[in-house]
Parts: structure tokens; C-alpha cells; sequence
């Protein structure tokens, strides 16, 4: 899903090319993309679009006649800028909206259809969008504290629930938690005061760092790869490579859809984290160290 540093790349890219500019039309490819239906969507065609911003993970356009729209990518949901008039492709197309310059086409990869638009009226009926989650980059290290141990959850699903934190995701929570080093289950209730000051200017760093490096790899191009797996990420999308701090290879835990990747050197203090089907399988035979999960895959070879 695309995240904060994603969101803000498509918002540059858009900027220059929507901002001022008259949505001439909307173009609708998929019956399952809009959601709203009051004012109907067609209201936004002929509407000069007058400024863009992020809401959470949304990417939000403000329109004339104090309307806006509300576009939510979830996990498959992708930009393309082609030419204007350009056909919305068969089977991944969900929506065109079209400009004098040029046409943006919306599009979502697999079966599943999550991505969702919204046309709404008025400031108040956009805020009714907002997850709530606290704006990191402009927020204190005593409000970051405040909402990460508002409940007590693991760091991994503090850090991804958008009630608690606005944008950030499966994939920067693994670097920031990498960058902090932090393990992603240890407990918010058992943070200190110097972790939490830690893992905010952490949460800060990665993320500008992310927003910044691809808009300027963007430079004045429409971002083509918008993925959750970069060159350059520390821990994410690394399972079994080296740390690039020290080397250690990069474990996983697997968990419903998602899963963490940390460093057992830099974060867990050389403990290997269970994973839930595996060590349901395996019960107390669950190698708690990297040694110890050599000599099991060995002993697994030499059985098989």
C-alpha cells in the first residue's frame, strides 16, 4: 500500500500537472470504485482543481464549489500519466480523469477491487475521512508518545494503525523500527522515555528521507514504480539478506497478510522472533537464536 513518502510523490507529480487545471471529465471503468453518491460524481467534471493534499493515506483534491475528491489506492492502486484520451487498459483500469494536458488513469493490480473514491461537500464532510492518526512530521515527541501508547499493542501495529499514526505502513514501519532499533513486538506500554524521543526522530528521518529521495529521483518525470520493495531499504522486503549494518541475515514474521522484517543483531538482541504458524508447528522445539536455526534447517536436510 502506498505510504506516506509515496502519497507525497504522487502529490509533487500531480501538482504540476493538475493544479489550476479544469477536470474536464471522469471517466469510470469500474462500478465498485466510487462510493459516495451524494453530490453525484459527474459534479466534479467541468471543475477547476484548486489545490492538492494528503489525508492519511488519501490522496484528497480540492475542487471548485468547495468540493473535493477523496482517493484512497489501498494496496494495489496506481497513477499513470498518458496522453489525453488515452483508453483505460481492460482488465487493471478503474477510472480516467481527463485534462486539456494530458489524462490520469487510475488503475489496480489482482481480483480484488479496494481502492474507492469519494466525492464530498464541504471541509467537514472531507474530515469525516480522516482516520485521525497523528501527523508524525509535524508533531512533537510528547504527542507521538501520546498516541503510539494510547493502547497497548505491539511497536509493528502501533506504527501501522492509522487511528494512532497518519501514513505510515507495513514497509516504513520496518525501516523505521530497523533505524530505531527496536523490535517490531516489543509492547508500547513497555517503551521508556528515551525510546519513544528515539523512535520519533527516527520516524522522522525515514520518512523525509523516503519523501525527498524519490521526488528528486522523480525529478520532473510521473513516478512509473510506485512499490513497497525499494533498492536502498534496510529490512524490508530483505528476508535472508545481509543487514547492512552488521551483516546478520534479515528474519521475518509472517502474520495474516502482512509480515515484519527485522534484524535479530540490531533489534532483538540476537533473539529470533516466533512466528505464529511456525511456532504452532513447531511448539517448544522453536530455534530462539540464529545458531540455533542453523542447525535445525541442517537436521532438516539431513532427514529429508
Amino acid at each position: 500500500m502506498p505510504e506516506l513518502p509515496d502519497i507525497e510523490l504522487y502529490l509533487h507529480a500531480l501538482r504540476s500537472r493538475i493544479v489550476g487545471q479544469r477536470l474536464d471529465r471522469i471517466r469510470l471503468a469500474s462500478p465498485f470504485l466510487v462510493r459516495s453518491f451524494d453530490p453525484p460524481i459527474d459534479h466534479a467534471n467541468g471543475k477547476k482543481i484548486i489545490s492538492l493534499r494528503r489525508l492519511g493515506k488519501r490522496l484528497v483534491w480540492e475542487l471548485e464549489g468547495d468540493l473535493f475528491l477523496a482517493i484512497h489506492l489501498m494496496i494495489a492502486g496506481r497513477f499513470k500519466w498518458l496522453a489525453r484520451g488515452s483508453k483505460i487498459p481492460g482488465k487493471v483500469g478503474l477510472a480516467a480523469f481527463d485534462f486539456e494536458n494530458g489524462s490520469l488513469i487510475l488503475t489496480e493490480a489482482g481480483s480484488q477491487r479496494r481502492a474507492s473514491l469519494y466525492l464530498v461537500k464541504g471541509e467537514q464532510e472531507l474530515a469525516s475521512h480522516d482516520p485521525g492518526g497523528l501527523e508524525v512530521l509535524t508533531s512533537s515527541a510528547q504527542a507521538f508518545g501520546a498516541a503510539l501508547t494510547r493502547e497497548n499493542h505491539t511497536l509493528k501495529r502501533a506504527l501501522t494503525d492509522p487511528h494512532l499514526l497518519s501514513g505510515v505502513g507495513n514497509a516504513y514501519s520496518d525501516e523505521i523500527l530497523h533505524a530505531a532499533k527496536l523490535s517490531p513486538m516489543l509492547l508500547t506500554s513497555k517503551l521508556t522515555a528515551e525510546q519513544i524521543e528515539s523512535l520519533h526522530a527516527h520516524t522522522i528521518g525515514i520518512l523525509t528521507k523516503w519523501r525527498d529521495d524519490l521526488i528528486a529521483e522523480s525529478g520532473e518525470k510521473f513516478p512509473e514504480k510506485v512499490t513497497a520493495f525499494r533498492d536502498g531499504m534496510a529490512a524490508h522486503g530483505r528476508y535472508g539478506k545481509p543487514c547492512p549494518v552488521c551483516g546478520t541475515p534479515i528474519q521475518r514474521i509472517q502474520y495474516a497478510s502482512n509480515e515484519a522484517n527485522y534484524c535479530p543483531t540490531c533489534q532483538t538482541g540476537g533473539k529470533l522472533l516466533a512466528d505464529r504458524g511456525l511456532s504452532r508447528l513447531l511448539k517448544g522445539d522453536w530455534p530462539k537464536s540464529l545458531d540455533e536455526l542453523e542447525r535445525f534447517k541442517e537436521a532438516r536436510k539431513q532427514n529429508s
